[in-house]
């Protein structure tokens, strides 16, 4: 864990959220461009932590980024049938990756787990 941030925590447990889209993004960074659109819902807050996208470049990292871990339906990501109903993805992804999912729009419309 990191120093504390500047902010707190934006999302809680249970919180729907959906990964913001960079399409054009060529630096290194930690969100998988598969889940880029995702809808899914926070299933845990790991706390602040320093930022991998800035140490990847050097920095240091600062200001610390809230992590969490978060429950994507695998029908959004493989939409073909290839997953079973109920199956999920857990990952975990920084604060700056997530919006609400009401403020965005997104295209992906598996039911998003309670």
């Amino acid at each position: 864990m990191a120093s504390r941030p500047e902010q707190p925590a934006r999302f809680a447990v249970g919180d729907h959220v959906a990964v913001v889209e960079r399409p054009g993004e060529r630096r290194h960074v930690r969100t998988p461009r598969y889940v880029q659109g995702a809808v899914g819902v926070v299933t845990g807050v790991h706390g602040p932590h320093l930022d991998p996208e800035r140490l990847a470049y050097g920095l240091d990292g600062h200001p610390p980024v809230w992590l969490y871990a978060v429950q994507i339906p695998l029908a959004q990501l493989f939409p073909d049938g290839a997953c079973r109903p109920g199956d999920v993805l857990a990952i975990d992804l920084y604060e700056h990756w997530l919006r609400p999912a009401d403020e965005v729009g997104t295209t992906r419309t598996e039911r998003v787990p309670d």
